[in-house]
């Protein structure tokens, strides 16, 4: 259960989703500036932060993927790798759909090839993958697929 904060439910919702936006429109963005960089990790973990006050395990797992996401773009292996790590574990143990248990397994994927380890990112793929066939929504599907298929190039 969600502790109280001053902040109403329909607030936290509200700065969750305008700051989970604002962190995808930085990572479309193909050039930043550092103080970019810096906002998005920013927004990333404060989007994280409003969900959890009043949030789902859908929202805990999608959140903690978006900070791996944004760690790796950064460059920080290790970051993205707890993050993802923690996507996986929330997917996992809510009993999630396979496109979140997918996702965390894309973190980690990411986060191990930026981490340089080979073997362990292609695991993560191979998992991935074998759960991309379980996805029903045929547009969560493509989306997980076009991110998988990115990791292979």
């Amino acid at each position: 259960m969600a502790k109280e904060t001053s902040l109403e439910a329909a607030s936290h919702r509200q700065v969750a989703i305008e700051l989970f936006n604002r962190t995808w429109e930085l990572l479309d963005k193909d050039v930043r500036t550092d103080a970019e960089d810096a906002e998005m990790l920013t927004a990333a973990f404060a989007s994280r932060y409003h969900w959890r006050e009043i949030g789902e395990a859908k929202n805990f797992s999608v959140s903690d993927w978006q900070v791996s996401r944004v760690a790796a773009v950064l460059g920080l292996p290790d970051l993205a790798e707890r993050y993802g790590r923690r996507a996986l574990e929330v997917a996992a143990s809510a009993d999630l759909d396979a496109f979140y248990v997918g996702y965390g397994h894309e973190a980690l994927a990411r986060a191990a090839q930026l981490a340089g380890n080979r073997e362990e990112a292609r695991s993560h793929i191979d998992r991935a993958k074998e759960l991309l066939e379980q996805v029903q929504d045929s547009s969560a599907r493509d989306l997980l697929a076009t991110d998988l298929a990115d990791l292979e190039h």
